[in-house]
């Protein structure tokens, strides 16, 4: 006789001790930019870059191009200095472990959460970043929009990846942008491998996007249309980057000789709309939550595959 099965979530044991609660997290995205959310109020986590390239890893892990820890600024050390209306602080990590000064898309997934926990109520939102106080506009529903700040142009630089140089312009939007032009169909690029630049310009690596302006009448009323793809720092090719996508608006928007204007941006993983003022850069797009969870108590800091391992 048949015997139907046991659900698999329910926990067959004997015994009665309770487990200790384990790290609660989120999945979120921004046109398939996607990080893991951790929030830790009060401080309390320390994270290795072990950890986080952990989580990261989409096999063994959650698996996103990076982690955004949700930490109060007042129990938080690098919040220190930060204006009083910046209650929140994004700690940002590259998929790598490596800390990064800011993200754009990252910063717009991060608020949604926070208004979709009750943490923040819609409209005006201020979060702090490495990269200063990041002012956000953050709806009931639907896009979100973030002031990134002005952009910084550097002079000309090169990269080299997968055996093409590609030459362009340095962009800053708090993290560091190489924006050059793909001499023919972005999808046709090979972005494998990890981009060699200048160090004395790049010292601590670079992002480099790789643009084709597209012809015809931009969407919406844009200035421009463009498609871009992205080598990030710390993760190799992402679907969208918001800083990146930042950095390609400016520099496209310059050399067509304009000092205003919105700049459409294609990206593997949907759209963003990029808007020059003349004084800031403003980055609108869809931020959304997937999922939430809670890991297994103890995973973070448990062995990994090849680990401890004789060579």
């Amino acid at each position: 006789m048949l015997r139907r099965a046991a659900p698999y979530d329910r926990e067959v044991t004997t015994d009665s001790t309770p487990r200790p609660p384990g790290q609660r997290f989120l999945k979120g995205h921004g046109t398939e930019n996607d990080f893991v959310i951790l929030p830790d109020p009060g401080g309390e986590l320390r994270l290795s870059p072990r950890e986080v390239a952990a989580l990261c890893d989409r096999r063994t892990g959650i698996g996103a191009d990076g982690v955004l820890r949700a930490v109060r600024s007042a129990h938080e050390p690098e919040a220190a200095g930060l204006p009083p209306e910046a209650e929140w602080f994004m700690d940002y990590r590259n998929a790598d472990g490596s800390i990064a000064e800011m993200c754009g898309n990252g910063v717009r997934v991060f608020a949604r959460y926070l208004v979709d926990a009750g943490l923040a109520g819609p409209g005006p939102l201020a979060v702090g970043t490495r990269a200063g106080v990041k002012n956000v506009q953050v709806p009931a529903s639907g896009d979100v929009v973030v002031d990134m700040g002005p952009p910084l142009f550097g002079g000309e630089s090169a990269a080299v990846l997968a055996g093409v140089r590609y030459t362009g312009t340095v962009v800053s939007m708090g993290n560091p942008h190489l924006v050059a032009p793909s001499g023919r169909p972005v999808a046709e690029l090979d972005l494998t491998g990890v981009p060699e630049s200048d160090p004395a310009v790049f010292p601590a690596g670079v992002n480099l996007e790789l643009v084709e302006v597209l012809p015809g009448d931009p969407p919406g009323g844009a200035t421009l249309h463009v498609r871009m793809r992205v080598s990030e720092r710390g993760v190799g090719e992402t679907r969208s980057c918001g800083t990146g996508a930042c950095a390609v608006g400016a520099a496209v928007l310059r050399a067509a000789g304009h000092e205003r204007g919105v700049v459409a941006v294609d990206v593997p993983g949907g759209r963003v709309t990029v808007t020059l003022t003349g004084t800031t850069c403003l980055l609108a797009g869809p931020a959304v939550i997937v999922a939430e969870g809670t890991l297994e108590p103890g995973w973070l800091a448990a062995p990994r595959s090849g680990e401890g391992v004789p060579a």
